[in-house]
C-alpha cells in the first residue's frame, strides 16, 4: 500500500504538472471507483486545480470553485503520468484527468476494487472522509521500520511503554517518515513514481525476511496474518523472544520455538 512518504512524492510529482492547470475532462472507466454522486463529478471540468493536500494516506486536489478530487489508493491502487488524452485500456484502468500537457491515470492491479474517488464540496467535507486520532498515513512498511528504528517489539501494548520507549518511538517516527519522505521527494523531482513499492531494498526489516538485521546481524523474522506480515529482529526487537506467526504456531502448537536457537535447531531436524 502506498503510505505517507509515498503520497508526499506523489505530491511532489504532481505539483509542477497540475496546479495551476486546467481539468479539461475527467474520465472514469469503472463504475466501481467514484463513490460519490453529489456534486457531480462533471462539475470540476474546466475548472483550475487551486491546491493539493495529503489527507491521511488519501490525495486531495482543491478546484478553485471549491470541490475537492479525495483519491484512496488503498492496496494496490497506483498514479500514473502518460500523454495527454491516454486510452483506458485493461480492467486495471480506473479512471483519468486530463490536462492540456498530460493525462493522470487511476489503476489498480487485482480484482477487489478498494480504491477510491470522491467528490466533496468545501474544506469541511474533507475531515469526514478520515479520522486520524493519533497518527495517520503510516501501515506496515513504515510502522516495521519505525519500531525497529525504536527497538521496540511490534507486539508491545502502547499502554505499557514506558516514558523513555515513548521518547524514542516518538523520535524514530519522525526521523524514519522524514528520512523517507525526502530520498522519494528526491526521486519524484527526477521523475513521475511509476515504480510505488512498500518493499525497498534499503529497508532495514520490512520485507527482509530471512535477511541479516542491519544493526545486529540476527536473521529477519515475520509475523504472518491475512493479507500482511510484520517484520522485525528478534535481538534488537523482542529480547531474544521469537513471536508466534500465526499460521505457523496453530500447526506446531506446543513444539513452537521460543528462541532463534531453538528455532535453528527445529530446522536441523
Amino acid at each position: 500500500m502506498p503510505e505517507l512518504p509515498d503520497i508526499d512524492a506523489y505530491l511532489c510529482a504532481l505539483d509542477t504538472r497540475i496546479v495551476g492547470k486546467t481539468l479539461a475532462s475527467v474520465r472514469v472507466a469503472s463504475p466501481f471507483v467514484l463513490r460519490t454522486a453529489q456534486p457531480p463529478i462533471a462539475e470540476v471540468q474546466g475548472q483550475a486545480v487551486r491546491e493539493l493536500r495529503r489527507i491521511g494516506k488519501r490525495v486531495a486536489i482543491g478546484m478553485n470553485n471549491d470541490l475537492w478530487l479525495v483519491i484512496h489508493l488503498m492496496i494496490a491502487g497506483r498514479l500514473h503520468w502518460r500523454t495527454a488524452g491516454a486510452r483506458l485500456l485493461g480492467r486495471n484502468n480506473l479512471a483519468a484527468f486530463d490536462f492540456s500537457d498530460g493525462s493522470l491515470v487511476l489503476t489498480e492491479a487485482g480484482t477487489k476494487r478498494r480504491a477510491s474517488l470522491h467528490v466533496v464540496s468545501g474544506e469541511s467535507a474533507l475531515r469526514a472522509l478520515t479520522d486520524p486520532r493519533i497518527v495517520s498515513g503510516i501501515g506496515n512498511a513504515y510502522s516495521d521500520e519505525i519500531l525497529h528504528a525504536a527497538q521496540l517489539s511490534p507486539i508491545v501494548l502502547t499502554h505499557r511503554l514506558h516514558p523513555e520507549e515513548w521518547k524514542r518511538l516518538y523520535s524514530a517516527a519522525r526521523a524514519t517518515l522524514e528520512s523517507w519522505m525526502r530520498r522519494l521527494r528526491q526521486e519524484a523531482e527526477r521523475g513521475f513514481p511509476e515504480k510505488v513499492t512498500a518493499f525497498r531494498p534499503d529497508m532495514a526489516v520490512h520485507g527482509r525476511f530471512g535477511q541479516p538485521c542491519p544493526r545486529c546481524g540476527d536473521t529477519i523474522q515475520r509475523i504472518r496474518y491475512a493479507d500482511s506480515e510484520t517484520n522485525y529482529c528478534v535481538r534488537c526487537q523482542t529480547g531474544g523472544k521469537l513471536l508466534a506467526d500465526r499460521a505457523l504456531s496453530r500447526l506446531l502448537g506446543a513444539d513452537w520455538p521460543r528462541t532463534m536457537d531453538e528455532l535453528e535447531a527445529l530446522r536441523k531436524l
